[in-house]
């Protein structure tokens, strides 16, 4: 056996065994998973502030409390007029069983012949009764929370290590990376650091797509839905856009949104139907041609790639499959460009 075919089994015994850790450590990587993604994305920031004669710990700080600031800002936006939506539902209830008695049940009966039962008197007690005593709720939760303790305690903790991560990541980033490039065998360093740095130019290139996708998504939601009448329309816009970065979330946080503030604001079930249109509408536009157009061509992926990669990633991986497919997709592109690269000025393709 000579030796390149012995380093190369030795790289695939080694990839093997990571591959195999990976997998046992999976339920515990999750907050470094996303304490990386983070640190990643944020370093640029604090590499900038450390231009400007800052302490690194100090700029860290500063750029996780800024973080930490948007994400308060976010949540102080959507709780408050998500609870108002729920309170003004609540207080239009029986009006809209009225309707829905009055409106709906004869629509029906008349063009689909379906004839239900309904008991507004019934349904209003049951509501009312439900809805007054969410606390007891929470003692018939016990005996789940029991057996369910140490699964909600583990999501606690992970919760909790995110941002400790997060620290000593950002802090610690110029070290982590000059420790890796030493890592790298002398004979395979050139090659592997341009690798890098295409994979890092491209991941550049998917961050700036999203910025833009979130910021489009954004003046979509706001505009369309205030083509509705709809009174909340740029709040649950704004919100609706930038989360869009996690796929699915900000059109099921905005849909949620706008679905209590329509049935509080209109007498009529057809401006209801507009909202979830527009939303049904937004999810095709980002999915079918935002997304490619601003991420995929960035990365340099044909559209019908990003979809497979968001597909296969989430069905492989789960939540952060779909967070991680672009990036990892435009990582492995790039692996396949040298790879292809090698194959044509191999003897095995002249021959």
């Amino acid at each position: 056996m000579t030796f390149q075919r012995f380093a190369a089994l030795q790289w695939i015994a080694i990839a093997a065994v990571l591959g195999w850790l990976v997998y046992l450590l999976s339920p515990i990587l999750t907050p470094f998973v996303a304490a990386a993604i983070l640190a990643y994305i944020c370093d640029p920031w604090v590499d900038r502030l450390c231009a400007w004669k800052l302490p690194r710990t100090l700029a860290t700080l500063l750029v996780m409390v800024t973080l930490l600031g948007a994400f308060v800002l976010l949540v102080l936006i959507t709780l408050p007029l998500l609870q108002r939506e729920i309170n003004l539902l609540m207080t239009r209830l029986p009006e809209l069983l009225d309707a829905a008695r009055t409106k709906v049940l004869p629509y029906l009966q008349q063009h689909f012949g379906i004839t239900l039962a309904w008991d507004n008197a019934t349904l209003k007690d049951l509501l009312a009764s439900h809805w007054q005593s969410a606390g007891g709720a929470a003692a018939k939760a016990l005996p789940w929370l029991g057996g369910g303790g140490a699964a909600l305690l583990a999501m606690l903790i992970n919760l909790a290590l995110i941002p400790l991560a997060l620290f000593y990541l950002l802090r610690d980033w110029p070290l982590l990376l000059a420790r890796i490039e030493q890592a790298i065998p002398r004979s395979r360093h050139a090659k592997v650091s341009v690798i890098a740095q295409e994979v890092d130019r491209v991941l550049a290139e998917f961050l700036r797509g999203q910025m833009a996708t979130m910021l489009l998504m954004s003046v979509f939601y706001a505009l369309a839905l205030w083509l509705t009448g709809l009174e909340f329309a740029l709040p649950i816009g704004i919100v609706s856009g930038m989360l869009v970065f996690v796929p699915y979330l900000g059109m099921i946080t905005g849909l949620v949104l706008a679905t209590l503030a329509a049935f509080t604001q209109f007498d009529h079930f057809t401006a209801v139907l507009a909202v979830w249109g527009v939303f049904a509408f937004g999810q095709l536009l980002e999915g079918m041609l935002v997304t490619p157009w601003l991420v995929g061509d960035r990365i340099g992926l044909h559209p019908l790639v990003v979809i497979f990669a968001l597909l296969a990633f989430g069905q492989l991986f789960g939540f952060f499959g779909i967070l991680l497919a672009l990036p990892l997709s435009a990582t492995l592109l790039v692996m396949l460009r040298h790879a292809r690269d090698w194959y044509l000025a191999s003897p095995l393709y002249r021959d």
